[in-house]
Protein backbone atom coordinates (compact mmCIF):
# COMPACT_ATOMS: atom_id res chain seq x y z
CA UNK A 1 0.00 0.00 0.00
CA UNK A 2 2.66 2.24 0.93
CA UNK A 3 4.07 1.66 -2.54
CA UNK A 4 1.04 2.60 -4.34
CA UNK A 5 0.98 6.23 -2.31
CA UNK A 6 4.83 6.61 -3.24
CA UNK A 7 3.98 6.17 -6.75
CA UNK A 8 7.26 5.01 -7.69
CA UNK A 9 9.05 8.15 -6.63
CA UNK A 10 6.79 10.42 -8.34
CA UNK A 11 4.21 10.94 -5.49
CA UNK A 12 4.92 14.51 -5.35
CA UNK A 13 4.13 15.00 -9.23
CA UNK A 14 1.12 12.85 -8.97
CA UNK A 15 -0.60 14.17 -5.93
CA UNK A 16 -0.03 17.62 -6.90
CA UNK A 17 -1.84 17.46 -9.90
CA UNK A 18 -4.79 15.12 -8.49
CA UNK A 19 -4.71 18.49 -6.26
CA UNK A 20 -4.50 20.76 -8.23
CA UNK A 21 -7.34 19.50 -10.99
CA UNK A 22 -9.70 18.83 -8.02
CA UNK A 23 -9.40 22.77 -6.98
CA UNK A 24 -9.90 23.52 -10.80
CA UNK A 25 -12.67 21.43 -10.86
CA UNK A 26 -14.16 22.55 -7.75
CA UNK A 27 -13.39 26.49 -8.59
CA UNK A 28 -15.44 25.36 -12.31
CA UNK A 29 -18.08 24.46 -10.45
CA UNK A 30 -18.47 27.36 -7.75
CA UNK A 31 -17.46 30.23 -9.74
CA UNK A 32 -20.96 30.43 -12.29
CA UNK A 33 -22.87 29.42 -9.48
CA UNK A 34 -21.50 32.84 -7.24
CA UNK A 35 -22.06 34.65 -10.28
CA UNK A 36 -25.06 33.56 -11.13
CA UNK A 37 -26.40 34.42 -7.82
CA UNK A 38 -24.72 37.99 -7.64
CA UNK A 39 -26.48 38.46 -11.11
CA UNK A 40 -30.00 37.63 -9.69
CA UNK A 41 -29.47 39.56 -6.32
CA UNK A 42 -28.17 42.65 -8.85
CA UNK A 43 -31.61 41.90 -11.34
CA UNK A 44 -33.65 41.82 -7.78
CA UNK A 45 -32.18 45.14 -6.37
CA UNK A 46 -32.51 47.17 -10.20
CA UNK A 47 -35.92 45.99 -10.14
CA UNK A 48 -37.08 46.93 -6.94
CA UNK A 49 -35.76 50.58 -7.68
CA UNK A 50 -37.78 50.83 -10.59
Amino acid sequence: MAEFFHMGGYAFYVWMSFGISALVLLVNFLQPLLKHRQALREAEDYYSEV
